[in-house]
């Protein structure tokens, strides 16, 4: 293998189509087309006289060959970010760019009001808002700071929980609100679902619903919360959300197992740098006092409900 020919951009769609497993995966990856990338892959086999893929019906899997210089170049990138975050830590002004990784949910519920208030105070920082349910790897630097709801976050990463966030059963109001009571548990069971598909990611969600005829489901928070709007079904939602919504009705309490704590999470290169700071108190400040009042009117509601 003559490696003398090799350049960064090459070691990078190697890497790309090895994480990938295919040719799509990698051009989403890498930001540019199915052809360029299966362009530039015949270009380095070409160079190196070596073949790095076998090619099947299923996708692209490395060889021997490929496996090497796939982990030459997950190598080079692991030095590649670290010293982008080590240059980046010593940056102490309030300016420059952070990408921030969040669920729609979160976005739409919380979040949005209080980036706005955060863009108003420090105009020189410019937002990149990836708002996706996938998880963005921070050591890698597809972001800066995660904003998500966990019950374990990653020990390889700082940060601070900023609340607890519950959920609880909702339903169209137009529909529900003769009801009387609560939900008696054994009740929901006879109920329809919209449920979440395996693609939001949520496990224990998916677990409390195993029971449940969910006869409809989506892969994002807020379609499960325009679904029950129609009166598709009964589903389960954040109180923050569920609540705040005039065109739905909280059926149940919130649900205890489901209960998970939000946290904001960080390299640890980045925590001393200064937008990082900034960002990260702004959105607990915010965050915390919007999640401090959806608890207080959770329990009016309840109280209301109660009577």
């Amino acid at each position: 293998m003559n490696e003398q020919h090799l350049k960064w951009d090459d070691l990078q769609v190697v890497l790309a189509i090895a994480r990938a497993g295919s040719l799509s995966g990698a051009s989403r990856r890498l930001h540019i087309s199915h052809a360029t990338v299966f362009r530039r892959l015949n270009a380095i086999e070409a160079r190196l006289g070596a073949t790095l893929f076998e090619r099947h019906r299923h996708g692209y899997t490395p060889t021997l060959a490929g496996e090497d210089l796939a982990a030459t170049a997950e190598r080079v990138q692991d030095e590649v970010n670290s010293a982008e975050r080590r240059v980046i830590g010593q940056d102490l002004k309030l300016s420059g760019t952070l990408r921030i990784t969040t669920t729609d949910t979160l976005f739409a519920g919380l979040l949005c009001p209080v980036i706005a208030e955060f863009r108003q105070q420090y105009p020189s920082i410019t937002l990149e808002v990836v708002i996706s349910n996938q998880v963005q790897s921070l050591s890698r630097r597809e972001a800066d700071i995660a904003i998500r709801p966990t019950r374990k976050p990653p020990e390889t990463l700082v940060g601070r929980a900023v609340g607890d966030i519950t959920l609880a059963v909702y339903g169209q109001k137009e529909h529900w609100q003769a009801t009387p009571a609560l939900f008696e548990p054994s009740l929901m069971l006879k109920e329809n679902w919209i449920g979440p598909d395996v693609h939001l990611g949520d496990a224990a969600l998916e677990k409390w619903m195993m029971d449940k005829n969910a006869t409809y489901r989506l892969d994002s928070m807020l379609g499960m919360q325009l679904a029950a709007r129609q009166g598709t079904g009964i589903t389960v939602l954040p109180c923050y959300l569920g609540d705040a919504d005039q065109m739905l009705l909280r059926l149940s309490q919130p649900i205890d197992a489901l209960t998970t704590q939000l946290w904001l999470l960080t390299h640890p290169d980045l925590r001393h740098v200064a937008r990082v700071r900034a960002f990260m108190a702004a959105i607990t400040e915010g965050v915390s006092e919007k999640l401090a009042k959806a608890s207080r009117a959770t329990a009016s509601k309840q109280n209301a409900q109660a009577e």
